[in-house]
């Protein structure tokens, strides 16, 4: 009977992982250039470190009849710190009556991501310069 190669064994750097430092805040919008538009502007304004732009298919029901329609789903990447303004932002900019806006914890993150996404979202407002 072979012999198994020895696993290696994970080192604590790179199970690292930083658990409700990140959030991913999610919506739909009906055009790509809606979309867009969104993105860019939470990206600019470092409320978001990144969004993905995904399209999707959404069945509902809205004022009692059934809707099937295409739509683009934002997926936001932010820290906690910024959550409340990227959805504040969100409200503001977003082209319907009423937009599904949730935010999910991100539970199992490399910390070197989601350092990043603390980096990119930091509030420009708070940052002090150099001495």
């Amino acid at each position: 009977m072979a012999e198994r190669a020895a696993r290696p064994r994970r080192t604590r750097a790179r199970r690292a992982v930083a658990a409700g430092r990140a959030l991913a805040v999610i919506t739909t919008v009906g055009q790509l250039a809606q979309a867009r538009r969104i993105a860019r502007a939470l990206v600019q304004r470092r409320l978001a470190a990144c969004v993905h732009i995904c399209p999707v298919e959404s069945l509902y029901r809205w004022r009692a009849r059934l809707c099937h329609e295409r739509e683009y789903r934002l997926t936001c990447k932010t820290s906690i710190g910024r959550r409340a303004a990227l959805m504040a932002a969100l409200e503001q900019l977003h082209p319907y009556e009423l937009p599904a806006l949730y935010a999910v914890a991100l539970e199992r993150v490399s910390a070197a991501y989601a350092a990043w996404i603390e980096q990119e979202c930091r509030d420009p407002a708070m940052t002090r310069p150099d001495r």
